[in-house]
């Protein structure tokens, strides 16, 4: 075994649908141990939770965190004063300070510290990113709906105060468009449409704007069923742009344009293993930034109870 010795904590449907393969085809890192309280890895050490996941292997130098937003905090804290290079899901905290504290602690300790925006690594993004620098944003649209019940059914914890609501794959939707603007971009307005019975949005508008003016129109909703929709378009003095399905594919006008390949987790992982070996912090936090703004100064409106 060589390269990272790795320790995954939270089992779930994201660790074993993405991080695991992920983990697998890249060269530098090892799966050594899992933490979970519901789940096993195969071939590997398994623990109840992180705290006996460091004590029984002391070898691990570093964690992935994989559990809810609202317990990732505490669990940074205690892997990075462990010594540990750690790689946080997105969102990588509940909280922008809470993330500002981890960075403050992870310089601290000389280890690593990621926030693995993974939609930043999709097909097209770096491409219509390269484009758009190359013109003048004249206005954006994006629209981002889906269904919850699809992708992630029986979670309760997404409808819980820190759960993020439509704002976890709206987040995707904001982490590329910080990525692709050259300037900041600064929230105007916003309208959440929270369930009854929950505290965390299905629903959202917001209204930005790049740091040279143009508009930002977004809408998340995740009542969409049937065909799903991952949109951005950028209108600009060049023409129009539109990103789609995630930003796995682009358009120029009509015309599709040539995009790499589809490996979001295996490009996060490699850039993990590189910084690791020069103890580097790579936190971006302009869409967290974002959604905390929209729940400061969004509008609440009420609407019906949400059953999965």
């Amino acid at each position: 075994m060589s390269g990272l010795k790795l320790g995954l904590v939270g089992l779930g449907k994201i660790a074993r649908d993405q991080h695991l393969p992920a983990i697998a085809k890249t060269d530098g890192i090892d799966l050594v141990a899992v933490a979970s309280r519901n789940a096993k890895g195969e071939g590997v050490a398994n623990y109840v939770d992180l705290a006996a996941m460091l004590a029984g292997s002391p070898e691990l130098d570093s964690i992935v965190l994989c559990q809810p937003p609202q317990a990732r905090f505490e669990a940074a804290v205690t892997a990075i004063t462990a010594g540990k290079h750690v790689f946080l899901e997105k969102p990588p905290g509940a909280t922008v300070s809470e993330v500002e504290a981890l960075i403050a602690l992870a310089r601290k300790q000389g280890v690593s510290l990621f926030a693995s925006w993974h939609s930043r690594y999709a097909a097209a993004v770096a491409a219509a990113r390269d484009w758009i620098a190359q013109t003048t944003i004249q206005r954006i649209d994006i629209a981002w709906k889906e269904d919850v019940r699809h992708w992630h059914p029986g979670q309760p914890w997404i409808w819980e105060a820190g759960g993020f609501g439509v704002f976890d794959p709206g987040i995707n939707a904001l982490s590329i468009l910080t990525e692709i603007v050259p300037d900041r971009v600064s929230l105007l307005s916003a309208n959440l449409d929270v369930p009854s019975n929950c505290a965390a949005p299905i629903g959202a508008t917001l209204a930005m704007r790049t740091g040279s003016g143009a508009p930002v129109d977004t809408v998340f909703d995740w009542r969409q069923t049937g065909p799903q929709t991952w949109d951005i378009v950028v209108e600009t003095e060049a023409g129009r742009l539109r990103l789609a399905e995630g930003g796995n594919r682009w358009f120029l006008g009509d015309e599709e344009q040539q995009a790499g390949a589809e490996e979001e987790y295996p490009a996060m992982y490699r850039r993990f293993v590189d910084m690791a070996g020069g103890n580097e912090i790579d936190v971006d936090l302009a869409p967290l930034q974002l959604v905390a703004d929209a729940f400061l100064c969004g509008r609440h409106a009420a609407t019906e109870a949400f059953h999965d």
